[in-house]
């Protein structure tokens, strides 16, 4: 960053060579903060004083106390699928407060999965207020806001940034037609070697498309398709634009050169204006508002960094900086995810490489469809009355659940089988099988897809030692263990495990006003405990591992027949209507 004078913009932009320099609104005429918007390499090379050809953008912001580290507090909060947690940091990353607002997730038909962005919106507004209330924290003592955020989302809004539908979420799988049509016209591989992901429905490309072929009215008035959080930001500052980690999960973003892939747009008839523009996570984009911060309690003009996904945030707060960390979270999803200097492409396509929070790291990774939210289906089916503690239950039984497989395909599966259509199945029930067994497979059958995962990595990044595991699953003493035996390697819990993408929000933020730097996500990521794997069991769990594996190749097929029957039940009965 630069400080600059408004009389020397000129000046600086032609002696920089700037192809663009974009401005918020709200900036007055006076000392100015210039940010450019590259890689890092870029960034050196403007603080050296050299040259500069490439870099894209810059934005001007209000050089203030903000910007000079005398806030003493960060505003965190973490988008997600169930509901937004706020938290509030110190200068030295201490946790001192947080809140969570819930908001529903709808479930039109199979497969589909919407939010409303109103109750995001909400829901950031009032976790923001309630936090402030309790932590009688002054709002202009915030030095910035951060966001975290649920991925592969597709909102449409208008060119006065509203909503034009519901979002697609990441959950959703509609937009298969599509994603065949993507593969097709643009090369699968070529998508994977740019893009870092193979094509999938998951993916906002495809959801983009399908908007396209079946919502044309709603396709022809979007100004900007956003992800979840990066809505969030526009409604705090006016600014339509995303992170390099969130626009590397739409399949359109050139993962080394960090721009948009114009030539995979101009294939499928895209625009590029119709997507945000990227800036790295740390960066500062916008400031509140003062609607925002009428409607929020934040004070108008508290800078707002770009943040990033949560996958990409939640590796910063479990202090996966460094190359070759890794952790698993396991939230409604689950996934396994390694810290690297370079894209790390697997040859069967089984994994994907998302770009860091970190400006010069990426992470690889392996995501598991459906994973807490497969224990929370499971416990709701078994539960009964309320009456019976699966948990307790489930840590009498032994490893292996009395010869009980549990396949979690409850919502298809990512990796490694990128199937949509898979379902969810025990195998192996016998009469002497009750709740106990049920539920312990259950907790197993999601460790068994997340070895797959972790199988799948270290064959490109093979010196995977430990894992740091984060996410309301970490809290499972049961499913720690299960989890050591499993994947046959020690597995960290860490002090923040319920907070990790909430403190990568506010790492990225703290950073990128000058009041953290990246060291701090290590130091403030203590291990509290360590669960070393149990030899007895992993022999047990190796065993059961193949059969868990080749279950799904005898199941395959049957899984395309159940979709075509179900499709025709559906077609027969409107029919009938």
């Amino acid at each position: 960053m630069i400080a600059a004078d408004a009389r020397c913009l000129g000046q600086i932009c032609k002696k920089l060579h700037l192809a663009e320099v974009f401005c918020v609104p709200t900036c007055p005429h006076r000392n100015l903060l210039l940010y450019f918007a590259g890689n890092t390499h870029d960034q050196r090379a403007i603080s050296a004083g050299a040259p500069r050809r490439h870099v894209a953008r810059a934005i001007l912001l209000p050089r203030n106390e903000q910007t000079t580290m005398t806030k003493p507090y960060i505003l965190a909060h973490d988008l997600g699928t169930s509901g937004n947690k706020a938290s509030l940091f110190d200068a030295n990353g201490h946790l001192l407060a947080a809140d969570y607002a819930p908001y529903p997730t709808d479930y039109p038909r199979p497969n589909w999965a919407e939010q409303d962005p109103a109750q995001w919106w909400n829901a950031v507004c009032t976790a923001t207020q309630r936090l402030l209330a309790a932590a009688a924290v002054d709002a202009g003592d915030i030095a910035a806001v951060g966001f975290s955020g649920m991925m592969m989302g597709v909102l449409p809004v208008d060119a006065a940034g509203v909503p034009l539908r519901s979002c697609i979420i990441w959950a959703d799988q509609r937009a298969q037609d599509e994603a065949r049509f993507m593969a097709d016209t643009c090369g699968a591989d070529r998508v994977y070697l740019r893009c870092g992901h193979r094509v999938s429905p998951a993916y906002c490309a495809p959801k983009i498309l399908w908007i396209r072929n079946h919502q044309p009215e709603i396709y022809a008035r979007a100004a900007k398709f956003l992800v979840p959080k990066d809505y969030m930001v526009f409604r705090l500052t006016g600014e339509c634009v995303t992170d390099y980690s969130d626009a590397s999960g739409t399949l359109l973003f050139d993962l080394m050169t960090r721009r948009w892939a114009d030539d995979l747009l101009t294939e499928l008839h895209l625009s590029v204006d119709q997507l945000p523009f990227p800036f790295p996570s740390p960066a500062v984009v916008g400031t509140v508002t003062p609607e925002a911060a009428a409607a929020t309690g934040l004070r108008a003009g508290t800078p707002v960094v770009a943040g990033g996904g949560d996958g990409s945030c939640a590796g910063i707060g479990a202090g996966v900086v460094n190359p070759g960390s890794a952790y698993c979270t396991i939230g409604t999803s689950a996934w396994i995810s390694v810290s690297t200097n370079a894209p790390v492409p697997d040859p069967q396509q089984r994994t994907m490489t998302f770009h860091h929070v970190h400006p010069e790291r990426y992470a690889p990774m392996g995501v598991q469809q459906l994973a807490g939210g497969a224990r929370e289906w499971a416990w709701k089916a078994l539960a009964g009355d309320g009456t019976l503690d699966l948990d307790s239950a489930a840590a009498q039984v032994a490893p292996g659940s009395d010869g009980l497989i549990f396949l979690p395909y409850l919502m298809g599966e990512r990796s490694p089988w990128w199937n949509p259509l898979a379902r969810g199945a025990f195998v192996g029930l016998a009469m002497p099988h009750g709740k106990p067994e049920m539920a312990r497979a259950v907790l197993e059958g999601v460790a068994f897809g997340l070895r797959q995962i972790l199988d799948a990595l270290r064959e490109q990044v093979p010196d995977i030692q430990a894992l740091r595991l984060i996410g309301g699953g970490g809290k499972s003493l049961l499913w720690q263990q299960i989890l050591a035996d499993c994947l046959g390697l020690p597995i960290h819990t860490l002090e923040l495990k319920g907070e990790a993408a909430s403190w990568g929000a506010a790492v990225a933020a703290g950073v990128g006003v000058g009041l953290y730097d990246w060291s701090i996500a290590a130091a403030r990521s203590q291990i509290v405990n360590v669960i070393d794997p149990n030899l007895a069991h992993a022999q047990r769990y190796n065993e059961l591992f193949t059969i868990y594996t080749d279950l799904y190749g005898v199941l395959e097929p049957f899984y395309a027949r159940l979709a075509a029957a179900n499709a025709n039940a559906a077609a027969n009965t409107q029919f009938a209507e």
